[in-house]
C-alpha cells in the first residue's frame, strides 16, 4: 500500500503543502512562513540542519505523508533526535502511514547513535496523543516551550 523513502528537493513543493494542511488541522495556518528556498537551502545545501522521509502510495506514487527530524543535544542526556513532524494527509490517516514513518523515525535515531528521540504533541490532539501512547512514549508534564522570532530578537540586541 505504502512505501518509504529518504526525501528529495522535488518532493518540496509537496511537503510545505503537507505542512500548510498540518498548520491548518492546528488552526494556525497563518503562521506557516517556511518557503521552498528556505527548505531547498535548509535540507538539501551544503549544511544540511533537517532530514525528511517520505510515505509514498505504492500505486500512484503520490506522497501522503512526511516525517521531518533534526539532532538536538542535551546537556543531560546527550545527542537526541527531534521528530519535528509527522504528517499524514487526512484522507489517509489511519491506514499504517503515520506508524511506517514513526518506525522509519525510530530506526533513524539508533543508526545516528542518538541516546533516544523527542517530540512535541498538542494536549488537544487526541488522535495523535493516542498513537503515541501505543508506543508506551511518556508524555511530560511541566515544560513550557518559549521561543522568540528573528525579528524580534532583532528588536531586542543593540
Amino acid at each position: 500500500m505504502y512505501s518509504l523513502r529518504e526525501g528529495k528537493v522535488a518532493d518540496l513543493p509537496r511537503v510545505l503543502e503537507l505542512i500548510k494542511e498540518l498548520a491548518l488541522y492546528e488552526k494556525a495556518p497563518e503562521q506557516v512562513t517556511n518557503t521552498l528556498e528556505m527548505m531547498e537551502k535548509d535540507g538539501f545545501g551544503p549544511n544540511p540542519v533537517y532530514g525528511l522521509f517520505v510515505c509514498e502510495k505504492k500505486e500512484s506514487g503520490e506522497i501522503i505523508g512526511i516525517a521531518i527530524y533534526y539532532y538536538r543535544y542535551s546537556t543531560w542526556k546527550g545527542k537526541r533526535l527531534y521528530l519535528e513532524d509527522i504528517v499524514v494527509t487526512e484522507s489517509e490517516r489511519g491506514n499504517g502511514a503515520g506508524k511506517l514513518l514513526f518506525d522509519r523515525v525510530m530506526k533513524k535515531c539508533l543508526e545516528a547513535n542518538c541516546t533516544g528521540m523527542m517530540w512535541q504533541v498538542l494536549d488537544w490532539n487526541e488522535p495523535a496523543i493516542n498513537f503515541y501512547k501505543k508506543y508506551g512514549a511518556y508524555l511530560e508534564a511541566g515544560w513550557l516551550n518559549a521561543h522568540l522570532q528573528d525579528y524580534e530578537i532583532e528588536k531586542l540586541l543593540p
